[in-house]
């Protein structure tokens, strides 16, 4: 089954990707199939995503402007990477503007990094005192690149380099324009690291995830439906002592059970018995799986009467208790810090400086804007500077947090700046 790569981005960058076409070979992987999912505008960026998730395994956007507006927007459930322009892009451009007569000493240039554009100018022995920069940054539309561009012609600019297409079009009947393209060398190597994180990613989600179910008194849980299994995308069988054996993927259970957050059948046994206990173990192979999930269900008994626990191939441990979700926390924040570092599966260690954070930014959290550097509340920004992670490292911990119930997200208005407003969590700890 080949491995599908959706591609987003404007129509003439998509098919410059579809050009280059697939990487001809994937470390341990298929075939690669491109999936064109061009736009007219930025803005449809959110569109194309739900077209992607439909259809692909993996996304590659052809620029960083239409990835930043995905990524802050929490769009990136799958692998994803962008085609980076270059200092190579750059030079390539300034070369063909030598040419044409241009002065090269003189221009604007937005997206790009400061610090790479003045390197790129002083290895080709420019000088830079004439260059003015707009480097990307979240939340940036094209109204605000077309003005730093106009606004640097009248300070004496000549050419205006964008890496935006709308941009482009809007600067183009108003000054000399420029857009940059990835070259082909960029559009190849970046599809090649996309498919082999996506290969991985999917041959992850295909390993093997065994359950083992039982209730109190070892009696066989006749009462187990198979509807219930079946939310856990798994099918039932039956070991010798009476408990049952739920076999299924870790992706499909990952995805049933919101992140390994909830378990439905636990509720439904301790209802019909007093008590369930479950444990799942995700393994490489069946025999790591089982020994995983009798691991698991030992260390859930040790939990409570209700209890789940998905043990990782890694020694990590995740600890589900029904009624400990979003209901029971607006009731109740005085849960034990262990307990609540073992449900979400993260280290107490992690918490404790998290809870540093939210301490720091004004209590138990409040609305901020993320662009700011006041105010209360966490966004995946601060979240991964504070702990030294990537920013969608820290979405998904702030998403686990969410599924625990000590963390409520809500968007912030931004009056007048384009894109979609950051995620800012209230987080009670």
């Amino acid at each position: 089954m080949p491995l599908t790569v959706g591609v987003i981005g404007p129509e003439d960058l998509v098919g410059k990707v579809l050009t280059v076409g697939p990487p001809p070979e994937v470390a341990g992987g298929g075939p690669v199939r491109l999936l064109p999912l061009a736009y007219r505008h930025e803005d449809e960026t959110a569109e194309r995503m739900a077209a992607a998730r439909a259809e692909a395994d993996a996304v590659l956007f052809t620029g960083v402007v239409p990835y930043a507006r995905a990524e802050a927007a929490g769009l990136l459930d799958r692998p994803a990477r962008y085609v980076p322009y270059s200092g190579a892009t750059l030079l390539r451009a300034l070369v063909e503007l030598l040419r044409q007569g241009h002065d090269v000493t003189r221009v604007s240039i937005d997206t790009l990094r400061e610090e790479e554009v003045r390197e790129t100018l002083t290895e080709a022995k420019l000088p830079t005192d004439g260059v003015r920069v707009l480097p990307h940054r979240p939340g940036q539309g094209s109204a605000e690149l077309v003005g730093f561009h106009l606004a640097a012609r009248e300070g004496g600019a000549r050419v205006a380099v964008t890496c935006l297409g709308s941009a482009y079009r809007a600067l183009e009947h108003r000054t000399h324009a420029v857009r940059l393209a990835p070259s082909r060398h960029s559009i190849q190597a970046t599809l090649r690291e996309l498919a082999l994180s996506a290969a991985h990613r999917r041959d992850g989600d295909a390993r093997v995830a065994l359950g083992i179910v039982e209730v109190p008194g070892g009696a066989r849980a006749a009462g187990l439906a198979e509807e219930e299994v079946r939310v856990l995308g798994g099918s039932l069988a039956w070991l010798p002592d009476g408990r049952g054996l739920v076999v299924t993927t870790r992706g499909v259970l990952e995805s049933a059970s919101g992140g390994f957050t909830r378990l439905p059948l636990l509720e439904a046994l301790a209802a019909r018995y007093g008590g369930a206990h479950a444990g799942f173990g995700l393994g490489r192979t069946a025999a790591e799986a089982e020994a995983l999930a009798r691991r698991a269900v030992g260390r859930a008994r040790a939990a409570g009467p209700v209890a789940g626990v998905v043990s990782l191939p890694d020694d990590k441990d995740l600890l589900i208790v029904p009624g400990t979700g979003a209901e029971a926390a607006a009731g109740d924040r005085g849960e034990d810090p262990a307990l609540l570092a073992h449900r979400v599966g993260l280290r107490p260690a992690t918490l404790d400086r998290l809870r540093e954070l939210t301490r720091s930014r004004g209590g138990d959290g409040a609305d901020v804007d993320t662009d700011a550097d006041t105010g209360t509340g966490l966004t995946a920004r601060l979240v991964a500077e504070h702990l030294s992670v990537q920013q969608r490292t820290a979405r998904r911990i702030l998403k686990r947090l969410e599924r625990a119930g000590v963390a409520e997200p809500a968007p912030v208005p931004r009056e007048g700046r384009t894109g979609r407003p950051p995620l800012v969590y209230r987080v009670r700890l």
